[in-house]
């Protein structure tokens, strides 16, 4: 093994890096700039020793074979030239340098030929201007393939070799001594060429290393959000010059959150490292998989077959992602939702290709969580749509327009309204009747929600001095509304503007406001509190934050959510969550309203569970201001619930 290794070395010497493509594409580079400029100085040192011996040396060596070689020169000049336009990928590079190392040799042979021919022709000083012509020329070549180690080192040898053989033969001591310098200068270049070219390689690589950290999510291994959003334009510009399809996913997990407040983020950690794993094992050839950050993923399909395949996929990913994660002696039950978007089926632009994606993603989330959803005309028409509802938001007479309207909830066993909770309405010139769960998005999106939140609340306020003190307000609040302890203070300075005591208002919050910032909405809602305002959690049971919240904030009063109530007295497992919620709400001395409640076999269910306050269209839907005052007039008679909630029709 001890006599191969000389071997080895002279043959890693002599040989470009195949397996190293990064550096194949720095030394292709750097070539490209450095090779026009060595093609020059030999062709100008060429032209300047054809000169000197011009008139004593035959045609065909001052004329013709520097023309010959200047014809050659010029040619791979132009070759570099060009070279410098197009994308370097690693195969161009190997196979143009290889190429390059082959030329090396056929050029230092024709040009050490040529210029030993020269010198039995002339003087003494015609022939120093040969061996200088030579000896300064490999200098220069030298530097200029100090980047190509196996051509410098082959032209030295060629030339040098040549050089210093030819001219301590030669019988003259100024010549001898020519050679011997010459051999030293060459060995010290070589040796400094090749710490250069360690340098160098040393530099690529770490680069290269740096590079690939910088697109490396340091926690799962997998490509990070620069690598994802890199290989999103390269894929596009692809699938545009190809005429191909390219469908980009989103995935976001459902139910992580907790598992940091809960276990802590080591464990949740290990758990996006299994759910990398999962999903990278469901991923073919063509799927590029990344993590933009936190819980959510990416991925990139290149040869999107259609919807029906995409959606298999993401359903996968989502069934994949429902089952159990153990971590140690934990067991992490969360689940994922997915989002798909097509070029050019859905997009037109990269930009746009993730934007559909993300919002298909996020229109599964409000809609059908834990899922996959593919971008469609739907959605692109509810985009629209949105653009428009932006528009009007933006020019919009919020104090003309806007406009409040109230549901009532009742004490199940005393048919008494305790309260109204205030829904938004909001009616354009132009747009007509906007639905609240559209604009109330849209003003979150654009910032407009805090100014909304003002108005209507003025509105329910001025509603509210009517009624009797005994009959509360319920006033939903936006997670941009607890964002800070300013805003808060200018709700609490409305209220103390109406007059109506706080201590009559319950303010509802959702769990995704508690979670988007908690300590500032913990600190939002003790303020509240502080003033006597209550705090709801509303549609308790559809998040995944409830229980690890609920001791957190100072909450007076929780919401069950519809979901759970629908067909209730049908479908035992509603009906036992329902009444576990309610027994946990006992427990922890919060008042808890259902809500969705829409027959009366439903409310007999409720009623057996233990409910206590109830709201739904069973007893009304959302009316005036004015009927709400009739309605509370006319409710002063409680066995007349029934037919008194009848009477008024939705608004």
């Amino acid at each position: 093994m001890k006599a191969y290794l000389p071997i080895r070395r002279l043959t890693a010497l002599a040989s470009i890096p195949r397996g190293n493509p990064t550096l194949l594409i720095a030394q292709f580079k750097a070539f490209a700039r450095q090779m026009p400029l060595m093609y020059l100085m030999l062709t100008v040192n060429t032209w300047a020793i054809a000169f000197s011996h011009a008139g004593v040396a035959p045609r065909w060596a001052t004329l013709y074979a520097p023309l010959l070689l200047t014809f050659a020169c010029a040619r791979r000049s132009l070759t570099w030239l060009r070279m410098r336009r197009v994308e370097v990928t690693a195969e161009l590079a190997e196979r143009t340098l290889s190429r390059t190392g082959w030329l090396a040799i056929l050029i230092a042979i024709a040009f050490t030929v040529w210029a030993l021919g020269l010198f039995r022709y002339g003087d003494a000083y015609a022939q120093s201007h040969v061996a200088f012509y030579m000896a300064i020329t490999v200098i220069g070549v030298i530097f200029s393939l100090m980047h190509l180690r196996p051509a410098a080192i082959t032209v030295t040898v060629i030339v040098n070799g040549a050089f210093v053989i030819f001219f301590l033969m030669s019988g003259h001591l100024v010549f001898k001594a020519i050679a011997v310098n010459t051999a030293i200068v060459s060995a010290v270049m070589l040796i400094v060429m090749l710490n250069y070219y360690r340098d160098f390689t040393l530099l690529i690589d770490a680069q290269a290393e740096n590079e690939r950290l910088a697109n490396l999510d340091s926690l799962t291994g997998l490509p990070n959000r620069r690598a994802f959003f890199h290989e999103l334009n390269l894929g596009y510009a692809a699938a545009v010059e190809n005429g191909t399809a390219l469908a980009a996913g989103i995935i976001d997990l459902d139910g992580f959150k907790p598992v940091n407040d809960v276990h802590g983020h080591a464990i949740g950690d290990r758990v996006l490292c299994r759910v990398g794993e999962r999903i990278a094992k469901l991923c073919a050839p063509d799927v590029y998989f990344a993590r933009l950050g936190g819980d959510e993923f990416a991925m990139l399909v290149t040869h999107a077959t259609s919807t029906e395949a995409l959606r298999a996929l993401g359903e996968q990913i989502c069934q994949t992602l429902r089952e159990p994660i153990v971590v140690g002696d934990v067991t992490i039950q969360i689940s994922g939702s997915v989002g798909f978007a097509v070029y050019p089926a859905h997009a037109e632009t990269a930009t746009d290709l993730y934007e559909f994606a993300d919002y298909a993603l996020y229109y599964g989330k409000r809609n059908h969580r834990g899922s996959a959803t593919v971008f469609s005309s739907l959605h692109e028409e509810a985009i629209r749509y949105d653009a428009r509802i932006e528009q009007a938001l933006q020019t919009a007479d919020l104090h003309r327009e806007m406009s409040v309207v109230f549901q009532p909830i009742i004490q199940i066993f005393s048919g008494r309204i305790i309260a109204f909770e205030a829904l938004a309405r909001w009616s354009h010139p132009t747009l007509g009747q906007v639905p609240p769960d559209r604009f109330i998005l849209v003003a979150e999106r654009i910032g407009l929600v805090n100014a909304l939140t003002k108005v209507l609340l003025a509105k329910a306020l001025v509603t509210t001095q009517r009624w009797p003190d005994s009959i509360r307000l319920s006033f939903n609040l936006s997670a941009h509304d607890l964002g800070s302890t300013e805003r808060v203070r200018d709700l609490i300075d409305l209220i103390v503007e109406s007059g109506v005591d706080p201590s009559r208002i319950d303010f509802e919050i959702t769990e995704t406001a508690l979670i988007n910032d908690a300590r500032t909405v913990q600190a939002s809602t003790e303020q509240l509190r502080e003033v006597g305002c209550g705090v709801s959690l509303d549609d308790f049971g559809t998040g995944y934050s409830s229980l690890s919240h609920l001791h957190a904030f100072p909450l007076t009063k929780i919401k069950i959510d519809r979901s759970f109530v629908a067909n209730m007295h049908n479908v035992p497992a509603s009906y036992k969550i329902v009444k576990s919620l309610l027994a946990l709400a006992r427990d922890m001395n919060l008042d808890c309203v259902v809500e969705g409640i829409e027959s009366d076999e439903e409310l007999q269910a409720l009623k057996i569970a233990g409910g206590e306050f109830a709201q739904g269209y069973l007893f009304s839907r959302p009316i005036s201001a004015d009927a709400t005052m009739e309605l509370l007039e006319e409710m002063r008679d409680t066995t007349q619930l029934s037919l008194a909630l009848a009477r008024f029709e939705s608004v």
